[in-house]
């Protein structure tokens, strides 16, 4: 007993040592650095230490937990409160339950033997997690209707994370840094836990934690490198398009400034010292691409001396340049040794528009001049209505001139190209002589959104002379002070969006974004993200093959089908016809259970017709005791192809023994197949062979196909409305228990095509009241 006693003590000793051991984690240890290390020394030890310990390199079995004690040493000491708790009790304090003084009563009691909840240093409870993700957490609906529309104006970095999940904690610190980095310079950071937004990482395509993807245009990339900071930036980068900016000099800034009348855009010029484009630019680029164009000048280059001097640029420093209608000097400049995020927006906002814009959508009126809100919220816009080319060159010139000096917040300038907009000059101009082939200029006051306007027009035609001058600015300081000028009222149509590709190229742009997508998607996705794409695929090829194969064997057989040409008639005689045909339909007799033919009689006439379930029909061939054999073998050929489909049965009627039955059902499509008057003589010897018959038993109607007249060479369709008054007409002279060779096995031509127009629901259908009872 005592032995064991023993043995228990000395195993609980040796468990407790273990634990002592497990529990001691000295970060300074772990990364190589003394406690005066500064947090660069810190950085750069951890990033070369989780380079050479990272699991996807180092297949050291031990590389795995060494990276987890790297990673947590780096979490404690780039935190200054960690690393100061870890200073001061020899932890890092994540706990916040226990007070100093009760830690120091902690250590007391268990004299030196420090046990709380961070024991074993796990980093899975949620209360110990950093929360430095929660504000960047999403939802589902969050997602769908904020996310996804601000990701035409931004990026998204988002990670997929969740609990119980160790690759997680590797990336935390990389994550971190790179969160706070990218989202100051305007990238948006989300973050979505897979186990309480199971939906959202399922619409995200994550299939497994971590994942990292990037959003933008509402496209999702995955990230696959390893999660280093470089990595991450430049996939940012990578999502953005890579004609944001373009690199300018000496040879090409004139060009480059000219296009604003092209394009109806003021152009940006930022001129730094670093080699390559700033990532903070290209971010600012993508926001603005509707409003701006962007260049960019690197001054150390040689070949920009020329454009340094010429706007006299102080290489040392970023400067900021937005040039408008004239390209020889600035509309407006800025320069920052540390150009931020929000001094480019507030610069930017302010300059989105030229002095005097061209009207080329809808869109961009609407900017421009607003809906007035309030009787202190006027804003009106001045319109210069006016042609191209040279001989409104002045005039629009004068215009431009008049809008700079008079600049205001109250007031916008705009020019429209009569030509391009006729509707919109029209409205406005009431189409006077006086102004026909000549610039007018009016002030209007948008009322509301429906295109409802007040407006004045100046008396006389806008030449730009300094009386037109004089006018417009007198104009201008009467409506401050008397809104009532505005004396007329119109409606304007939706400008015409002049800048929009036309229908084509709209198209060639999506076809060549999808083949992109598709690439990217095929080099840089793993298999599970492929799995629809693939999926889809290989069903079309299946598809495609399965046809191609059905397709032989109908050719095959329509060949083998096919009358025989006039030389092989002419030179048969009538009787080995007939043994030839008899050869050939024994040839052609399907395999047992090839199509499932049954007999409609007054014993299953109930099952397989009036209480038929809904959806399905039963086509029913009409034959003779005669003609039997042969009308079942050419119509299993021609309905083979859809016997796939369930809701379709087939059966065949004896004309013999139930003709009354389907005279009856023939009286109400008389305009398909006339009932012959019961005084004529032939009235017994009509023949029906060959009739097929849809029947619907459940809706109580039936569509109706008519046997191929020997006598039409191109094969007439047998369809159930379209008939002319000869193909209802039939030989008389022949009884139904003697039909000719040829006429019998052509009798079901083109069936097939019947067939596909009943399951399209294209032919026309022959309601009855009640089905008759089959005697």
């Amino acid at each position: 007993m005592e032995l064991g006693r023993a043995g228990l003590a000395w195993a609980a000793a040796l468990l407790l040592a273990a634990l002592g051991a497990a529990v001691e984690l000295d970060p300074y240890r772990v990364l190589g650095l003394g406690r005066g290390a500064s947090q660069a020394d810190i950085k750069k030890a951890y990033k070369r230490l989780a380079r050479e310990w990272h699991p996807d390199k180092n297949k050291d079995p031990g590389a795995e937990d060494r990276f987890i004690q790297i990673s947590k040493a780096y979490e404690i000491l780039s935190n200054e409160e960690k690393r100061a708790n870890f200073d001061r009790y020899g932890d890092a304090g994540e706990s916040q339950g226990y007070s100093q003084h009760q830690h120091r009563q902690f250590h007391h009691f268990h004299e030196g033997f420090y046990f709380d909840e961070s024991f074993f240093h796990f980093p899975f409870n949620s209360e110990r997690r950093d929360t430095s993700d929660e504000k960047y957490l999403l939802h589902f609906s969050h997602y769908i209707n904020e996310i996804v529309p601000d990701s035409f104006k931004k990026p998204y970095l988002i990670k997929i994370t969740s609990d119980w999940c160790f690759s997680c904690i590797h990336i935390e610190p990389v994550w971190k840094e790179v969160a706070q980095e990218l989202e100051v310079l305007g990238v948006g950071i989300g973050v979505v836990h897979a186990g309480y937004e199971r939906r959202l990482a399922h619409h995200l395509g994550a299939h497994s934690t971590p994942s990292l993807l990037g959003l933008i245009n509402g496209k999702i990339t995955f990230f696959h490198n390893a999660v280093i900071r470089e990595n991450l930036r430049q996939f940012v980068e990578n999502l953005l398009p890579g004609n944001l900016v373009e690199k300018i000099t000496d040879k090409n800034y004139i060009h480059f400034l000219s296009n604003w009348k092209k394009e109806n855009k003021p152009h940006v010029l930022l001129f730094d010292h670093m080699p390559v484009v700033p990532l903070l630019y290209k971010l600012t680029a993508f926001a603005y691409r509707d409003y701006l164009s962007f260049g960019y000048v690197y001054v150390g280059l040689r070949g920009t001396e020329e454009l340094s001097s010429q706007y006299n640029i102080n290489v040392y420093t970023p400067t900021m340049m937005i040039f408008k209608e004239h390209i020889d000097r600035p509309a407006d400049v800025v320069q920052a040794r540390d150009m931020k995020k929000q001094l480019i927006d507030d610069f930017l906002s302010q300059n989105k528009f030229l002095m005097a814009t061209r009207l080329t959508s809808q869109r961009l009126f609407q900017e421009l001049c607003p809906v007035k809100k309030s009787h202190r919220q006027r804003k009106h816009c001045v319109v210069l209505l006016t042609g191209e080319g040279e001989k409104f060159a002045e005039a629009y010139e004068a215009f431009l001139a008049f809008a700079v000096a008079n600049t205001k917040d109250v007031l916008k300038f705009v020019h429209i190209y009569n030509d391009r907009q006729p509707e919109f000059a029209d409205a406005l101009l009431m189409d006077e002589e006086k102004y026909r082939g000549k610039s007018a200029v009016v002030i209007l006051e948008r009322r509301n959104n429906a295109g409802k306007i007040a407006y004045k027009a100046l008396e006389e035609a806008w030449q730009g002379s300094k009386e037109d001058n004089f006018i417009l600015l007198d104009l201008l300081d009467q409506l401050r002070t008397d809104p009532g000028l505005l004396s007329s009222e119109t409606v304007l149509a939706d400008l015409n969006d002049e800048l929009a590709p036309i229908f084509l190229i709209r198209r060639l742009y999506s076809t060549v974004d999808y083949i992109s997508d598709c690439w990217d998607s095929l080099f840089h996705s793993n298999w599970r993200e492929m799995m629809p794409l693939l999926s889809l695929l290989f069903s079309a090829l299946f598809i495609l093959f399965g046809t191609v194969i059905v397709q032989a064997f109908s050719d095959s057989s329509d060949t083998r089908n096919s009358p025989p040409s006039e030389k092989e008639e002419t030179a048969t005689k009538s009787e080995k016809n007939d043994t030839s045909f008899s050869k050939e339909s024994n040839s052609r007799i399907p395999k047992k259970g090839f199509v499932e033919v049954t007999e409609l009689t007054d014993i299953n006439y109930n099952s397989n017709l009036v209480r038929l379930r809904p959806g399905h029909m039963n086509v029913v061939l009409i034959l003779s005791n005669s003609t039997k054999t042969a009308l079942l073998q050419k119509f299993a050929l021609e309905v083979y192809t859809f016997t796939g489909s369930s809701s379709l049965h087939f059966s065949f009627l004896s004309l013999d023994k139930h003709r009354e039955w389907l005279e009856y059902l023939l009286e109400f499509a008389q305009d398909a197949a006339p009932i012959p008057n019961q005084y004529d003589k032939h009235f017994l010897e009509r023949d029906y062979t060959g009739y097929v018959l849809a029947l619907n038993g459940h809706k109580k109607y039936f569509c109706l196909f008519k046997p191929h007249r020997s006598g039409d060479e191109g094969g007439t369709l047998g369809s159930c409305e379209d008939y002319d008054s000869s193909l209802h007409t039939e030989a008389r002279g022949k009884s139904s228990s003697s039909p000719g060779s040829r006429s019998l096995k052509n009798k079901l031509h083109k069936l097939s095509f019947w067939m596909e127009r009943l399951l399209e629901g294209s032919l026309q259908r022959f309601y009855i009241p009640s089905w008759p009872a089959l005697d």
